[in-house]
Parts: C-alpha cells; structure tokens; sequence
C-alpha cells in the first residue's frame, strides 16, 4: 500500500523488559509496542512502521528513531502528546518531524553511539540491574582504557560478530571508543562510582559492542592482553567468534546522528 506522508520520530525507550526490537512469536518486542499503541490513535487507514535499526533483548536507548508511513496528516505536538499518553511508562517519544516518502531510515546515512555502563567489586543494589553491570571483581580500568582505544580505526571483526550471515561484511570503522567514568547516567541507587564505554561507529555487526567489552573486562581481569585484542582484529585472525558476551542490560544506545 502507497502512503502519502511519512514522519520521523525519536523516542526513548527502556528495553528491560523487551526482547528486542524486531517482532517476535511468542515474545513482548518494542517495535510491537509502538504498533499496538499507534493502532489506539490512528483510527482511520493503515500505517507502517519502520525501526532505525535492531536492539538485543533488554537493551535501551536514549535516542531512537522510527519511521511512520501513513495516509493521516498530523500536528506533531498534538500527536505526540497522545502518543506519550498512550504509551507504557517505558517508553518516551521526544519528537518528530515531516520527511520525504522516499526517505529510507535503514539506508540513511547515520553515526551511532552506544555506551555500556559497568561497574565492578562489591555488588551493586538491585534497582541498578535495568541500566548497570557489575564485575565482581578487581578490574585494571587503566589497563582498559588502553584496550578501548586499540579498537578504534578500521578493523576485521569477525571475532566480534555471533553468527553472521553469507554477506555480512567484517571489515568496519570505528570513530571512537573510550572508557570513561560515568557522569551521565546517575542515581541515589548507583555504585559510588561506575564507567562508560563509549563507542561510536556507522554500523555495528551482531553483538558486536557486548563482545567488545567482555574481551576488555578480561583484560582488566588480567586474563588477555593487549596484544591479543590487536591480533584479534587483523584481517589474518582466526575468523572464531569470541566466546564471552556481557549481559545485555549495560547496553544503551545513546544518539544517533541521522542524515536526512
């Protein structure tokens, strides 16, 4: 079906309780949600809607777009005030905007930025779970922190990539990657202190980041070294993807820079 208009919009999202963004049999999704809630305030005519990108189950997102096609013209801040109040208190839309019909949000040229929120030794209070993971364990953030940045530049990820499919492309970008102590994401409930890593890219392979930061974990544990994350990203590597993956829950998007 030909819709006449389409509108971009950005929203937050908390994906502790979701098991992802792509629709699923059998499971609670977040892209089902916006469909059921939108299904309640467009009553006339069908829609389509279209996700920026896939989320891993429980991963959240402090910025995320979605692209809406539909046949309804419609007053952004009315719209988005029936939105907010028909969605569940998980999710937050923040805007949204009139784009061309031809406008392709999945082929659309954007940088993303991901954070994963750690913290490590003594265990962390429980309402911290949805947003923070905990190493119980010593880590060498010093150590770390050189790792993060052996990442960044133009790499083979095939270690960092579950089951990829015949024309996934290994070879990726990123702009960069640091850890850093958190002082974005703060509650009374929080760890006295607690880190970022922060990654930005064009596009990331399945699991990539999580990959990426149980390899640095290890490396603050004392278990790899630095030279195994600079062999691990030669295009001569073992092409095996790497075994230990961190929890999902300490992942969030954070922004996305999209190019209309």
């Amino acid at each position: 079906m030909k819709y006449s208009v389409s509108y971009l919009i950005y929203l937050q999202f908390l994906g502790f309780r979701f098991s992802g963004w792509q629709k699923q049999k059998n499971a609670k999704t977040l892209h089902e949600i916006i469909d059921k809630t939108l299904s309640f305030i467009l009553l006339e005519g069908d829609y389509k809607t279209i996700g920026v990108g896939r989320t891993d189950a429980k991963v959240s997102a402090n910025g995320y777009y979605f692209q809406l096609f539909t046949n309804s013209i419609l007053e952004p801040e009315l719209f988005l005030k029936s939105l907010n109040s028909n969605f569940p208190a998980d999710f937050r839309a923040i805007s949204m905007q009139n784009v061309d019909r031809k406008f392709n949000i999945i082929n659309a040229d954007k940088i993303k930025e991901y954070h994963y929120y750690f913290s490590f030794g003594e265990e962390n209070h429980p309402f911290a779970a949805p947003f923070i993971v905990n190493v119980n364990t010593d880590l060498n953030i010093d150590l770390m922190k050189k790792g993060a940045k052996l990442f960044e530049g133009e790499h083979y990820f095939h270690k960092y990539c579950t089951k990829p499919s015949e024309n996934t492309v290994f070879k990726r970008v990123i702009h960069s990657c640091e850890i850093v102590e958190n002082d974005v994401l703060l509650a009374n409930f929080f760890p006295e202190k607690s880190y970022i890593l922060k990654v930005k890219g064009k596009g990331f392979l399945r699991y990539q980041i999580r990959l990426m930061i149980a390899t640095l974990f290890e490396l603050g544990k004392g278990d790899l070294s630095l030279e195994f994350i600079e062999a691990s990203l030669k295009e001569d590597n073992d092409r095996k993807s790497l075994r230990n993956i961190a929890p999902a829950s300490g992942l969030q998007l954070y922004t996305i820079d999209l190019q209309l």
